[in-house]
């Protein structure tokens, strides 16, 4: 553990956009870049390097939310003056990073930002890994991949970056076969290439899945959302390898060359976000299912992403 003084936070200076509030906010954004590039190139603070400001757009969900506010303390005690945005949307997020209103986000994982990136041409880069989250096919009616009988409808995530991962994992167990040339990130349920059981695919946000969990025969799904409905992952029919699950890493997330351009940001939030005291929490939550992703090679992992 930190041997830092706690503080309890108040969450009296988090500021919570809707979605809603993202989106009509957008236009403002590249104004507000235009002005901190001003500052930032000409104001005195920028020219002598002493910048102690920053500014984080987090999603609003507790393996996102509770370590972002314990960095948050230990910045703030080494001099940082932190700000926080904590929302639901995952679309503004890198809009709002690449328009150089917020230094970092902390919402995605890797394969989604390549994605994401490659749709919206933009060049978003991932600084640090945070966590891992083991996912899995789950049933609620059926005790093993063999029992799910033919015309079996399977749910699996609607994002591009996710869908392919519940996809995969069907065809390791051998109830469908899929073009194995695709990489995961890319694969959809038009790389089956065979599907002798007839399975019916239900795609579904990923948040949802523990809401349609009892009324399909399978569901892909993250081990976090769904032990937040009672389903543990002692429950899981098929699971992710570690491995297979590093592309879907979670990441804090910068603009091209902010590791290089703001090196002192760069290793305080790296130092903050990799305490000791944010790898407890982990340890702590739903009983240790997420695993802190401290030591895994982010670049050899983004390099690895980028060139499927």
């Amino acid at each position: 553990m930190s041997d830092r003084p706690t503080r309890t936070p108040t969450g009296d200076g988090d500021t919570r956009l809707s979605r809603r509030r993202l989106l009509s906010g957008s236009l403002g954004m590249a104004a507000l870049a235009g002005v901190g590039s001003l500052t930032s190139g000409c104001g005195i603070a920028g020219a002598l390097g002493n910048d102690r400001t920053l500014r984080l757009i987090v999603t609003e969900s507790a393996p996102f939310q509770e370590p972002t506010k314990l960095a948050e303390q230990i910045l703030e005690q080494d001099g940082w003056d932190v700000s926080v945005t904590y929302v639901t949307d995952i679309i503004q997020p890198n809009h709002a990073v690449s328009n150089g209103e917020y230094d970092v986000n902390f919402f995605q994982n890797i394969s989604y930002l390549r994605q994401f990136n490659e749709d919206n041409d933009l060049d978003i880069q991932p600084l640090f890994f945070m966590f891992e989250q083991p996912s899995g096919i789950y049933s609620a009616f059926h005790d093993t991949l063999e029992d799910i009988p033919a015309g079996a409808r399977i749910a699996l995530p609607v994002d591009t970056a996710t869908n392919g991962r519940g996809i995969r994992l069907l065809a390791r167990g051998g109830l469908i076969e899929i073009d194995e040339s695709t990489h995961v990130a890319a694969l959809s349920v038009h790389d089956i290439t065979a599907n002798p059981l007839d399975l019916e695919f239900v795609e579904v946000d990923q948040q949802s899945v523990g809401q349609i969990y009892p009324d399909v025969d399978a569901v892909f799904g993250f081990a976090r959302l769904l032990a937040e409905v009672d389903v543990m992952p002692e429950e899981v029919l098929i699971m992710e390898s570690s491995e297979e699950a590093l592309p879907f890493a979670l990441a804090v997330c910068a603009r091209p060359g902010f590791a290089e351009e703001e090196p002192e940001k760069h290793e305080a939030l790296t130092s903050a976000f990799h305490d000791e005291e944010i790898a407890a929490w982990y340890g702590d939550y739903l009983d240790g299912i997420l695993t802190p992703a401290f030591d895994r090679d982010i670049h050899s992992a983004w390099e690895d992403v980028n060139s499927r």
